[in-house]
């Protein structure tokens, strides 16, 4: 093997671990943080997966606790037969304390620091069961809840809605900690593949990539009217495909104010298939709730101008790589993926079963709702 490209399989401690957490935290794979820090793939891998991308936290160092150093000082006052009074006053500690220690580490004869400093810190590592693993009906909650998709943040505020016991509530963080700490021996390793990423570990979040294009005849969004941006009024929409294969698709509506999400099956990506499936779709809803719908620049939104005549919502289109401003239907999108993995083809789901699936969306809680569901909060609009 070459040299250069030699691990050194050595612990990762101390200033080394914390740098190899700030790289993952910034959004480094596990492949640039090995070649960072010379270690071996698979290590660096087996040390971030036992903490599940999570930085373990530093412990505290209390001024009354003795430390490393100071038990190197007694260890070397002792070979020099020094009483425990000088100990003590080289230290600048009390008699009491320093006779404690050496008596509770071996003795005069056989005080060893590395040893005292070793016992020092398994006692002061008192794990404490966390909140998961001591509730069991508050498990079965939350693993039920998983399995219906719902994401930790939404199991959370959706809990506080429903009892007003605080034992049964959880923080979101505590879910994601409990799913990727398998030691902590709370829910099973398999509810990670209910998580929309399916990932097994927290990762960093680096800066993703966007499509761009142009529309001829788009009207931009900045002269899309202003109370659109607040939500106070319904019927406003965001629109976009996703894609399952390079040949297979599905539109997406997602309602501004409530969040609530209509999925249509298109014959394929050409304009003519994917305007005839929205304006079916939109078609089905009272007036009321048809305004104004925003797109992406995508070529499968060229003929909107036919869109707007056949429906009477007006069309405005995002800035070229600005995905930000249709952040509904982009997190939409996200959350679709559980149902709808990039790769997997979508070509054979009917149009009954993408009402099932967007039903099954838009009943989980969502946060910015207050944690109710999107369908509730639509039918309080169609009374």
């Amino acid at each position: 093997m070459n040299e250069e490209r030699k691990r050194v399989c050595r612990p990762i401690e101390g200033a080394e671990r914390g740098q190899l957490f700030a790289w993952w935290r910034a959004g480094c794979t596990v492949a640039q943080v090995s070649d960072l820090l010379g270690r071996d793939y698979a290590s660096v891998r087996m040390h971030l997966l036992a903490a599940g991308g999570f930085s373990p936290r530093e412990p505290k160092v209390n001024a009354r606790h003795l430390t490393d150093d100071e038990r190197e000082v007694i260890s070397r006052c002792l070979v020099r037969r020094y009483g425990v009074r000088q100990i003590a006053a080289e230290l600048g500690r009390s008699p009491s304390t320093v006779s404690r220690e050496i008596n509770r580490n071996g003795g005069v004869s056989d005080y060893r620091c590395v040893a005292a400093q070793a016992r020092a810190l398994k006692q002061k590592a008192r794990p404490k069961l966390c909140k998961l693993a001591t509730n069991a009906r508050l498990r079965r909650v939350v693993s039920k809840t998983l399995e219906w998709l719902w994401s930790p943040q939404q199991i959370s505020g959706w809990l506080k809605l429903q009892s007003a016991d605080p034992t049964m509530h959880i923080s979101h963080e505590a879910i994601y900690q409990s799913l990727f700490i398998q030691t902590r021996g709370a829910l099973k390793a398999e509810l990670t593949k209910c998580l929309r990423t399916k990932r097994q570990m927290r990762h960093g979040k680096p800066a993703g990539t966007t499509r761009k294009g142009q529309i001829p005849g788009a009207v931009s969004i900045s002269e899309r009217p202003a109370s659109v941006e607040d939500r106070a009024v319904p019927g406003h929409w965001e629109g976009d495909l996703i894609a399952g294969t390079q040949t297979s698709f599905i539109a997406t509506l997602v309602e501004r104010k409530t969040r609530f999400v209509i999925l249509a099956k298109v014959e394929s990506k050409q304009t003519e298939h994917v305007i005839d499936a929205l304006i079916r779709e939109m078609k089905n809803l009272p007036s009321h709730l048809r305004k104004t719908l925003t797109l992406d620049r995508g070529s499968e939104f060229s003929d909107h101008s036919r869109f707007t005549i056949a429906t009477d919502l007006k069309v405005y289109f995002c800035d070229p790589r600005s995905p930000w401003q249709r952040g509904s239907n982009e997190n939409t999108n996200g959350l679709l993926r559980q149902y709808f993995p990039k790769g997997k083809d979508v070509s054979g789901y009917t149009q009954g079963q993408l009402n099932r699936v967007a039903a099954s969306l838009n009943g989980r809680p969502r946060k910015t709702l207050g944690f109710h569901n999107p369908t509730a909060k639509l039918a309080e609009l169609l009374r």
